[in-house]
């Protein structure tokens, strides 16, 4: 399988990186309470760090909400993973355990303040590749079975026609959703300038040590950059 990014996306991004976890023969399921623990400590920290600042212009929002911007999508009606993430916790509210690999990609966003999306692999059976939508791919939503298309130039992660995440780091699909059966998964973490390419490495790690604590498996790490746009997994 090949997993890669559009030049495009470098071109306007060119300190762009996505880490990519790859695990296999892990095991899913309900999260166990300390992993759950540690969930609502990343929620803390999380907060802790938006203290004091309008969650729009801390550094690694206001960095996605540029890059919506740039692919015509508003910001205040679109916002990244870790933007709505952050807001709902300041707001008061707990994100709710879901599933171990779920719940672990949590962990690590709201620890480094990084978008990042947990995707089943033993369901696809093409290759990835984050790239502008020409607008005709299809989406199914989490938990809908109805099908709607990307806006054209939206930067989308796609396999073939599929659309497994529309507005990069905004919403997840039903495709590739992990479930209690998943055994073959990747985590994707997002970093963009001033995010550097070490602090991915660093949250990329953690995830490693946590999926290998909480799942099991066979775990690799890959980097997706302007220097390296293409990888094969498997």
């Amino acid at each position: 399988m090949n997993y890669s990014v559009s030049e495009k996306i470098f071109e306007e991004f060119p300190g762009y990186v996505r880490g990519v976890v790859v695990a296999e023969g892990v095991s899913n399921g309900e999260s166990p309470p300390g992993l759950v623990a540690l969930l609502r400590e990343a929620e803390e920290s999380a907060c802790g760090v938006m203290a004091g600042y309008n969650i729009a212009e801390h550094p690694r929002i206001a960095a996605w909400r540029s890059a919506y911007r740039w692919f015509g999508a508003r910001p205040s009606d679109f916002r990244c993973s870790i933007e709505a993430m952050s807001r709902r916790l300041v707001r008061g509210d707990s994100l709710p355990a879901i599933n171990r690999l779920v719940d672990i990609g949590n962990v690590i966003s709201l620890r480094h303040i990084l978008s990042a999306g947990c995707h089943a692999i033993d369901v696809a059976h093409g290759d990835f590749e984050l790239r502008p939508a020409r607008g005709d791919e299809s989406f199914v939503p989490l938990g809908s079975s109805e099908s709607e298309s990307p806006e054209p130039g939206e930067v989308i992660l796609a396999e073939g026609d599929k659309v497994l995440t529309r507005r990069w780091t905004w919403r997840q699909g039903q495709h590739t959703a992990t479930t209690p059966d998943s055994t073959y998964v990747e985590l994707n973490i997002d970093g963009l300038p001033p995010v550097a390419f070490t602090e991915v490495s660093e949250a990329c790690t953690e995830a490693t040590e946590l999926i290998q604590q909480f799942c099991g498996g066979e775990i690799s790490t890959h980097y997706l950059t302007r220097e390296t746009p293409s990888i094969t997994i498997g």
